[in-house]
């Protein structure tokens, strides 16, 4: 061949471009195999329970005016009624809430789906009453209304395993349904008629001082999510769980929170200066089922949606999913390739030994299986015994296969501890996802000082001029070392 140089580099250009096609279709199978997972999460919220966004307690009330107007003079005039439907909202002054979640992880196949179970207390209070009281639009009108309720909306009502609800120490039976347009997933429980009889109608809000305590404890299942809407004059909300791995959202983080291996203990405090959400609660603003959507690698992907009450969030995020690690290792999949076949590159200029580009493509296709095999073991195994699993078998495998493409078992031996000095450097990148930049950079920098200082006595002329001329040609003016010496003039 003229230029076998020329015809190698090709031969290795082509063989990284099959290479990226094949961790490209890896790519492919991760995010289709990520795919039937959100399919099992939503299989798991259908006949479960999906995440669960809260608002309320509040106290509402539906009243109605009529009133007459005339129209016409003399026998020609007559009284046609007129009538106006309204709903009262008082929202709580108060408000403080205690949960305790517990883990309570499904299994939808191969997949692990991470819903919870909960037990809240909402103990909610109002120092008055009067915002209850229906004022006439018209002189003369009749107002009538109906009995006040103490309201809880929430968005998945299958979630509720048990509720109860005491109402100035009285307990109340607790009912479905809001009796809301709006919010229509959720519970009431009718006041006594008595405490809205002593309340005279007509009189200006806020002049009639009635004071009321309202106490919800629920039983709740959901999954993934479970969020409060800070619907109070001031909100106070302490949330437990055994999950170890959080993610805050919504539009406030907590206050202070603690975040061990045995699970969180978080708590937010919220004052109706820093929140609209009580006037939109009036205003009848959506509840959101996802506030705010999370991402799988546990941050906010989008901003909370504008047309949707504010919350307090937190997410039962899981860390160790396999599908996200896999696919940010194969991110890295091309550059190790890249950086093995400068390494063997090395070891033929150093040692004078050809390596043929179908050693090459062999080397590449064992270092793309193994994200395949990554990928696969991780659905059966713990990520971190699949790594090791899959990392140790390929690297065995180029260990092996090295020592006779190198001819040496000492080579082989070098070959197969530096790849997997490469995995663990992978490794050590998909733990480290905040400095994984930074480390990264650094790796490649020293690895390409330790190339330049390899190779700075080399004489690249005289070594493109042996390859051409068919021989080794290092730093030796092109003549091959393993030639016999010229003899002399």
């Amino acid at each position: 061949m003229r230029y076998p140089l020329l015809s190698k580099f090709l031969s290795l250009g082509l063989i990284l471009l099959l290479i990226s096609l094949v961790l490209m279709r890896i790519g492919f199978l991760v995010d289709e195999r990520r795919g039937r997972q959100q399919e099992a999460v939503r299989s798991v919220e259908a006949s479960h329970a999906g995440a669960q966004v809260l608002a309320g307690p509040w106290l509402q009330r539906h009243c109605s005016e009529e009133w007459d107007v005339a129209s016409g003079e003399g026998k020609d005039r007559k009284l046609t009624p007129e009538k106006r439907e309204f709903m009262l909202i008082a929202a709580a002054d108060t408000l403080a809430a205690v949960g305790d979640a517990r883990a309570d992880v499904r299994r939808r196949g191969l997949f692990l789906v991470n819903s919870y179970a909960a037990e809240l207390k909402l103990d909610a209070r109002w120092a008055s009453l009067s915002s209850l009281l229906p004022q006439r639009e018209h002189a003369g009108s009749r107002l009538l209304c109906g009995p006040a309720r103490l309201v809880l909306t929430l968005s998945d009502v299958r979630g509720v395993r048990a509720a109860q609800a005491l109402v100035d120490g009285q307990p109340l039976p607790v009912q479905a349904g809001t009796h809301h347009p709006k919010y229509t997933s959720g519970l009431h429980a009718e006041l006594p008629a008595a405490m809205m009889a002593a309340l005279p109608p007509g009189v200006p809000a806020g002049t009639v001082a009635a004071p009321l305590r309202a106490q919800l404890s629920l039983d709740l299942a959901g999954t993934g999510q479970l969020a409060l809407v800070p619907a109070a004059g001031a909100t106070d909300w302490r949330l437990k769980s055994d999950w170890p791995h959080p993610s805050f959202g919504g539009r406030f983080l907590p206050s202070q929170h603690s975040i061990t291996p045995q699970g969180f203990d978080a708590q937010w405090k919220v004052s109706s200066l820093a929140t609209g959400a009580p006037a939109d609660l009036s205003r009848g603003l959506a509840l959101c089922q996802a506030q705010q959507a999370i991402a799988a690698d546990g941050y906010a992907s989008s901003p909370a949606p504008s047309a949707c009450l504010d919350t307090l969030s937190v997410a039962f995020f899981d860390p160790v999913n396999p599908y996200v690690l896999s696919d940010r290792a194969i991110k890295y999949g091309l550059l190790f390739v890249v950086l093995t076949f400068v390494a063997v590159s090395l070891i033929e200029v150093l040692s004078g030994r050809r390596v043929h580009p179908v050693q090459y493509l062999l080397v590449g296709l064992a270092l793309s299986l193994f994200f395949l095999l990554l990928l696969s073991l991780s659905e059966q195994l713990a990520f971190e015994q699949a790594y090791a699993a899959a990392a140790g078998a390929c690297a065995l495998l180029l260990g092996y296969y090295a020592a006779h493409m190198l001819g040496s078992a000492l080579a082989g031996a070098a070959f197969g501890a530096a790849i997997s000095g490469l995995y663990g450097l992978l490794y050590l990148l998909l733990q480290m996802e905040q400095n994984a930049l930074a480390v990264g950079s650094l790796v490649l920098f020293a690895a390409l000082a330790a190339v330049m200082v390899l190779t700075r006595r080399i004489d690249w002329y005289a070594l493109f001029e042996g390859w051409r001329g068919g021989g080794v040609g290092k730093a030796t003016g092109g003549r091959d070392p393993r030639a016999a010496p010229q003899p002399s003039a």
